[in-house]
Order: C-alpha cells, then sequence, then structure tokens
C-alpha cells in the first residue's frame, strides 16, 4: 500500500472524526480573546517560578520544595489544597461559581532527574541530590520545571475566572512521573500517578474527564502535537537471568555456557519483533540494555543477568509480546542445556492512548486556542505515567512544541535540554480552554 493513499485514508478519517465536534465546541472566540489576554498577563510570573525550580530541582518523590511552591500558590488562590497525595503530590480544588456537576482534573508532573547539567543557562541547576543512596547531580531535563510554572498559571487564570465556571476544577501536581529515587518498602509499592490514584485523586469529586501536556524540542513553538487513539509507549523493563555451570574456559564441555546461551537468546528476542508480532499494525521495540557475566577470561561463569525494555502502543500487543519474551529466552536456554528466568518489573507503564470520545472535545478547542497550530504527530517511543489516569477515566495528552532559541534543540534526558518559555503561555492557554469547554458540555 503507499505511503500517499494512507495519509489519504488517515485524513480522511481525521476528517470524519472531527467534522461534527467542531459543530460541538462550547467556548467561544470572546472566551478565548479574554483567556489568552489573562494567560499573556501572567508569562512573567511563569518564566520566574520555571526559573527557580529549575534551579532547585528535586528527584522523585523528594519534590518538597516544589510541592510546597505549589500548594502556597494554591492556597494563595483560595482552593482547597491537599498534600502529601501520593507521596509529596499537591491537588487543589477550584469550585466553580456557576452551576454544573462536571469535573475536570488538569495534571502536571514535578520532578527531576539525575542528570548533570549542560547548558550553561545562567539558571542551571548546581544541585545535588541523592539517588538510590548515591550522591548526584540533579537537572530538570525533561520540562517538568515547565510544567508545574504552566499549571501554577493556568491555577491563577482559572480562579481570576471562577464566577465564570460551571462545576469543578482539580489540579493535579505529580510526583515521581519519572520512576523511583530511593528503594520501596516493597517491590509492589505505588509511585507515580499510581500512588496518586490508590489515595484517591480521581474521587471525591470523581474526575468526568483529565488532561495534561509534554515539553518537547518539536513541533515549532506555538503549535501542539496529538494523536487520537495511541500516543506513546508502553513501557515493560525485565530481566533475565540465564544459569549454565561453571567450568575452565579451555573446557566448556565440561560445564554449560550460559554467556553463548545469552547471546543467542538476544538474537532470538530480536526475532519476536521481526519474525513474529505483526508491526505493519502497531509498532513493537524489544532492546537488551545490560549484559552482565563472568570476571575473567578463562572462567566461564554459572550465570548472566540481562536488562531489557519493551515498548508497546496497545495492551493486547503488549501482553502477547511479554509472553512470548519468557517463552523465546527458556526454550533457547534449554536446548543449550540452560535455564532462563525471566522477570518483568513491577514498574511498569501502560500505552498512553487518547480516547475517540474526549478527542472530538479536545482536537477542536486546541485548534482554536493555537489558532490552528494543532497537528498530528507520529507515534512516539518514549512512555508517560498519565497512561494510569487514563486507565481510570477519559484523558487527553498532547505534546507542547518548545524548541529553544538560539541553540540545537537536545532531546529531553540529554544534560542539554532546554526549552522556548515562549511555549509556555501557549500551554497554559490551551490547558485553560480545554478545562473551560469541558466543563460547559453535557455530561
Amino acid at each position: 500500500m503507499r505511503k500517499s493513499f494512507k495519509r489519504a485514508c488517515l485524513a480522511a478519517a481525521a476528517a470524519g472524526l472531527f467534522a461534527s465536534a467542531a459543530q460541538a465546541q462550547v467556548i467561544q472566540p470572546a472566551q478565548l480573546q479574554d483567556l489568552g489576554q489573562r494567560v499573556e498577563a501572567l508569562q512573567a510570573k511563569m518564566v520566574a517560578w520555571r526559573r527557580d525550580l529549575h534551579q532547585h530541582p528535586e528527584l522523585s518523590g523528594q519534590e518538597v520544595r516544589t510541592a510546597k511552591i505549589v500548594a502556597d500558590h494554591l492556597r494563595a488562590l483560595g482552593m482547597e489544597v491537599k498534600t502529601g497525595v501520593g507521596g509529596t503530590g499537591v491537588v487543589g480544588l477550584l469550585k466553580g461559581g456557576l452551576p454544573g456537576a462536571t469535573v475536570v482534573a488538569l495534571r502536571a508532573d514535578m520532578d527531576a532527574l539525575p542528570v548533570k547539567e549542560n547548558t550553561g543557562l545562567p539558571f542551571a541547576s548546581t544541585a545535588i541530590g541523592r539517588n538510590f543512596g548515591k550522591e548526584t547531580p540533579v537537572m530538570h531535563a525533561c520540562g517538568h520545571d515547565g510544567h508545574v510554572a504552566i499549571l501554577m498559571g493556568v491555577a491563577e487564570v482559572l480562579a481570576g475566572m471562577r464566577a465564570q465556571l460551571p462545576g469543578t476544577v482539580k489540579f493535579v501536581f505529580q510526583p515521581a512521573e519519572e520512576g523511583r529515587s530511593e528503594h520501596p518498602k516493597h517491590e509492589e509499592e505505588p509511585f507515580g500517578a499510581k500512588a496518586m490514584i490508590a489515595e484517591g485523586v480521581l474521587d471525591n469529586p470523581k474526575v468526568d474527564a483529565i488532561y495534561g501536556l509534554h515539553l518537547a524540542p518539536g513541533p515549532a513553538t506555538g503549535s501542539v502535537g496529538y494523536r487520537v487513539g495511541p500516543m506513546m509507549a508502553g513501557a515493560d523493563g525485565f530481566t533475565i537471568k540465564v544459569t549454565g555451570r561453571q567450568t575452565h574456559g579451555s573446557r566448556p564441555w565440561d560445564g554449560v555456557d550460559p554467556i553463548t546461551a545469552s547471546a543467542q537468546i538476544i538474537t532470538g528476542l530480536n526475532t519476536i519483533v521481526s519474525r513474529q508480532l505483526d508491526i505493519t499494525a502497531v509498532p513493537t521495540v524489544v532492546s537488551i540494555g545490560a549484559i552482565n557475566g563472568g570476571n575473567r577470561e578463562n572462567i566461564i561463569p554459572d550465570t548472566v543477568d540481562m536488562l531489557g525494555t519493551l515498548r508497546t502502543f496497545d495492551n493486547k500487543l503488549r501482553d502477547d509480546a511479554r509472553k512470548r519474551i519468557a517463552h523465546t529466552a527458556a526454550t533457547i536456554a534449554d536446548s543449550s542445556g540452560a535455564k532462563a528466568e525471566v522477570k518483568f518489573s513491577a514498574v511498569s507503564y501502560p500505552p498512553t492512548v487518547n480516547p475517540a470520545e474526549l478527542s472530538k472535545q479536545a482536537v477542536p478547542v486546541l485548534q482554536a486556542a493555537t489558532g490552528g497550530k494543532a497537528i498530528q504527530i507520529p507515534l512516539v517511543s518514549g512512555s508517560e505515567d498519565f497512561s494510569d489516569f487514563q486507565l481510570k477515566v477519559p484523558g487527553f495528552f498532547f505534546i507542547l512544541g518548545a524548541p529553544p532559541k538560539g541553540r540545537a534543540p537536545a532531546p529531553n534526558h540529554s544534560p542539554l535540554f532546554d526549552f522556548d518559555e515562549d511555549a509556555m503561555p501557549v500551554g497554559a492557554k490551551a490547558l485553560a480552554a480545554l478545562a473551560i469547554d469541558r466543563l460547559a458540555q453535557p455530561r
């Protein structure tokens, strides 16, 4: 099938999906103009918040200073505020002045990464934190400082429009999106979105829809990127322990070589994607990122340990791929007399999937809020635990384009990562518009 035909089919499907949605849009041009003016008036504040947070980053689950700044801001706006939700999470509740039962949640993640900053920015981080007991430089290398500043701005804008709002807005400031930075009491202990959900962030009052965004080096500043359906990959980490029998390197026949078995397993795992799964339907990635075994050139060891990651965009395919990984490793090891034990990490992220019905409401609003600069983007193989919220309630996630000015864009998680602060008002206006429009929609 030719790519041009595929694009035509996708374009036609998208046109059909949103043709009726545009007519259902509730937010009006005058409201958008007012909203834009309110957001622009806060740009300097958002920049100041972002730069302060950037200079004082905190690792996952340790966002104490960040949480206090957020909580103090929300309280100053007259909101009901809960702290310590899911660890260091903060939730603000804004009740509108008009009758309405709809509850909309807006989410921002707060944590930084164990990365040494190399941007040379005047507000660059020099912070040191403790990551699993070891001192490490800390940096906001994924834009979460911008996410927090944007949502603080949205909170101030919507609090100023309280009298015009029907229903309720929850502001969800989430810790530990990037994972853990400390050892849990037990492996199954939830963190990040899962921990906030377990502590009732989507209840009392029950959330009808949740929205979130992520800063990225593209598309261009002023634009946002979206997809309907699967957007970001699910992520599953796994370990493979291959057990053989140690022997002298000169006499491999006296033992069982787990290194050779491991090499064959890696080759076999690559065929799962290339030969066993229909990747024309949904892309899949299986990668081995670490392999450790042995300590001398003339000793064949007892064991080899491997670390890997699985990325999928469909939950059924995810389950199938997990089974194939375990089966492939076990049978290849068995064929050489070794044993392979596969364990999938309790730390996993489902695919981020924007449901069609909520997308019908959201995409026209994004187009209106950005002046027609909402564009469909390719699948993203990175992962986001916003997907955990989407498993519980309808959720819509989008990318906020913000390539930095005057320097080459660096990918998220790079020590060179930075973003164009002019994108923050665009993100704030989009999130606020999505909330206003959804509150006015029939429940």
